[in-house]
């Protein structure tokens, strides 16, 4: 009888405790595109210094995404998920004792590598607790965290703003960090690989050089030019576009991620069971109405009908992030994920640098959000073409499959 390495009865509170982690990770981060409009107000900031901020963490984020997962096949996920989650949760209790632009970017930036490692750590800890065959719908569920994050930080924290200030939000959020790890350090206790270290080779050369994996980096930059670019800027765009007031723009800036969270608790199902082998088209199709939708939402006069379109591009747009974590965990083994998780979340990461920023520059160069969005739309563009081209793909044989024990 042959048993997985790592798994065990409690594999489903893993994935629940790996949910648990990613949604205080985007917590942490996504208050900042609420927090950034008193801050604005408070340092007497233009829009291009807004997206500066909105970027910087990004940068170091993008960064960290290779190292993290390098990091992660040679240390284990369970080093680095407790590392990253302590040193983020400092930097942000220290972003509220931020005291000008530059102390703001400087701490945003440090705030990012301590995220950077839990991406690649989270989706190892996937492959260290579930079988091979279960680890794309593990991820996809995992994913999903992501958008319920970004959905749970506009409604903590403009009730925590207008009621305590920016400041006093940051502390407190910061502190759930402790919580976090102390459920980690107990619970999260993957089995070692049999493997002696020394023989821990990663092949980054090989894993470098695989076409296939760069497409999907590719396809997932470009969408993620459009996920961060959202993300960032729609809090702004609700208050001083459409005339809605912080509470308001709470509400309606948390519904985009309530509803594509849904959406990646079926998306999974749907990748699995209707496109097997088919990844790229159901990618492409996703981007393809993601921008069309986006189109109808800045174009749209009637505030309701805008706001369903902002819902159904950001639900088309998570079919491109289903395949860009589901489909590694099909094509590379279990001795390289974290490092190709890496490389893909880099690209990933890198678009959350650019988008704020460039859309940042459009806005303050133009007065309007209409030249950002289209930006938005030509990068939908570019993540069809990438998803189109990725050919069949192969899987990255091993030796011997360290997954299983006779």
């Amino acid at each position: 009888m042959k048993r997985y390495i790592g798994g065990s009865q409690n594999k489903h509170f893993i994935l629940f405790l790996l949910f648990v982690g990613y949604l205080v990770d985007y917590l942490d981060r996504m208050v900042m595109s609420v927090a950034v409009v008193s801050i604005k107000e408070e340092f007497n900031l233009d829009a291009a210094a807004v997206g500066a901020i909105l970027s910087s963490f990004f940068l170091s984020y993008a960064i960290m995404q290779i190292p993290g997962g390098w990091l992660t096949d040679k240390l284990g996920s369970r080093r680095v998920l407790i590392w990253s989650i302590i040193v983020w949760s400092v930097f942000t209790v220290f972003t509220g004792f931020a005291w000008s632009l530059i102390s703001l970017l400087v701490i945003r930036f440090l705030f990012g590598l301590g995220q950077g490692g839990y991406p690649s750590a989270s989706q190892k800890g996937i492959a260290d607790y579930f079988p091979r065959d279960e680890r794309p719908k593990a991820s996809a569920y995992l994913m999903s965290s992501n958008y319920f994050g970004m959905a749970l930080a506009p409604l903590v924290a403009a009730p925590m703003i207008l009621f305590m200030g920016w400041r006093n939000m940051f502390y407190v959020i910061g502190l759930l960090g402790i919580l976090l790890t102390i459920a980690f350090w107990v619970y999260f206790k993957p089995k070692e690989s049999p493997a002696p270290l020394k023989d821990n080779r990663i092949p980054m050369k090989e894993l470098l050089m695989n076409s296939g994996l760069w497409k999907i980096t590719v396809m997932w930059f470009a969408a993620g030019i459009v996920n961060w670019g959202l993300s960032s800027w729609i809090p702004s765009y609700l208050m001083e576009a459409r005339g809605m007031d912080l509470l308001s723009m709470g509400f309606y800036a948390a519904l985009p991620g309530i509803s594509t969270g849904v959406a990646m608790l079926f998306s999974g199902w749907l990748l699995d069971s209707f496109f097997n082998n088919l990844e790229k088209y159901y990618a492409a199709f996703g981007m393809l109405m993601s921008g069309i939708f986006l189109y109808m939402m800045f174009t749209s006069t009637s505030l309701v009908a805008a706001m369903v379109y902002l819902n159904l591009c950001m639900v088309f747009k998570s079919f491109a992030f289903t395949v860009a974590f589901a489909l590694p965990h099909k094509i590379m083994s279990k001795q390289v994920i974290g490092s190709a998780m890496g490389v893909i979340n880099m690209g990933a990461q890198a678009a959350g640098f650019i988008s704020p920023l460039v859309m940042g520059f459009i806005i303050t160069l133009t007065g309007s959000y209409n030249g950002a969005f289209w930006f938005l739309i030509a990068c939908s563009a570019i993540s069809i073409i990438a998803a189109l081209s990725i050919k069949k793909y192969n899987h990255m044989e091993q030796p011997k499959d360290v997954d299983l024990l006779a």
